[in-house]
């Protein structure tokens, strides 16, 4: 009982924050041109704050073996996904390339951050874990920006890797080398306070983008809801994807914080970004914000109850 709390405390913030951007784009107090500005501003800025906030001075990031597997596993579980997602589109009832790509991209990206952050500091003490989990990022960011960026547009290998150097990632190696060189426990303090108030600005900021997103194509989604597309993501995603990540928990030799990654992203919804990223490389966001919204809401119940088994089942 005190998990599905603790997984609610952390979910239903998240959905609300969206509703709240839903809200302000009908308001038109957010408006279609400020989206591009404002997302520049969260990749570029806020989340390479958060990153640098919750990595420096991690003791589990010391650890080689969290360093080189964690983003191993991100990108292999992503590339998974996406194979096994692409292949079940026939299976929805979508016609169009591009929706089948939506599905497969979609579908195949768990979220990564924005509820599996604030559960990583709910349930596990410290920062270890939560500084895996970016590491073990860098991994699906890297799928997210190379392979799921090729299935939405077609683009060939050389652009979508351009897409992957990015702020972020460039805050996770400045942040690893200061840990290896012993330098991030000499920072001033004013220095990182102001870093960890704007980190603390990036979650909130994606997530009413998404909302605004969201408002744009809701009509679209309710105008034919597609019960074979919404039916085929929560088994895919809520159910049968989960299962191959605990599998791969129970039996890689990894870190507790690893460990505990896995399990936290194995009962994971469908990711939020898509739905921006459908919009910006030729997808569907439709199609996009069903697998969303229907893995989001199913995943309030089925969440704990994967944690609660993933915890068990891999002895944590």
């Amino acid at each position: 009982m005190q998990e599905s709390l603790t997984v609610l405390s952390a979910v239903v913030p998240v959905l609300g924050i969206i509703v709240i951007g839903l809200v302000i784009r009908k308001l038109d107090w957010l408006t279609e041109e400020a989206d591009h500005s404002l997302l520049r501003v969260n990749i570029n800025l806020l989340f390479p704050c958060l990153i640098l906030d919750k990595s420096l001075g991690n003791p589990a990031l010391s650890n080689m073996g969290n360093l080189l597997l964690a983003p191993a596993v991100g990108f292999l579980t992503v590339a998974a996904g996406f194979a096994i997602a692409w292949y079940c589109a026939r299976f929805t009832g979508l016609v169009e390339l591009k929706a089948k790509r939506t599905f497969a991209v979609t579908v195949g990206l768990y979220n990564y951050g924005y509820v599996p952050l604030p559960l990583s500091l709910m349930l596990f003490t410290g920062t270890e874990t939560a500084g895996v989990l970016f590491v073990h990022n860098v991994g699906v960011e890297l799928a997210m920006w190379t392979l799921g960026v090729m299935i939405f547009s077609g683009a060939g290998v050389g652009r979508s890797w351009r897409n992957f150097i990015n702020a972020p990632l460039a805050a996770i190696v400045v942040s690893l080398v200061l840990n290896a060189v012993g330098a991030a426990n000499h920072a001033p303090r004013a220095l990182l306070n102001g870093i960890g108030w704007l980190g603390q600005c990036a979650i909130p900021m994606s997530l009413i983008l998404i909302g605004a997103v969201v408002a744009d194509h809701l009509k679209e989604a309710h105008a034919d809801w597609g019960w074979r597309v919404i039916t085929s993501a929560c088994v895919l995603r809520l159910g049968l994807l989960p299962i191959g990540f605990l599998l791969l928990a129970k039996y890689l030799p990894a870190s507790v914080e690893l460990k505990r990654v896995m399990v936290l992203e194995a009962a994971m919804p469908a990711a939020v970004f898509p739905i921006v990223m459908s919009r910006h490389y030729g997808g569907d966001p439709p199609t996009a914000l069903r697998v969303v919204l229907a893995t989001s809401i199913i995943g309030m119940v089925t969440i704990p109850l994967w944690i609660r088994f993933g915890m068990k089942y891999i002895g944590l």
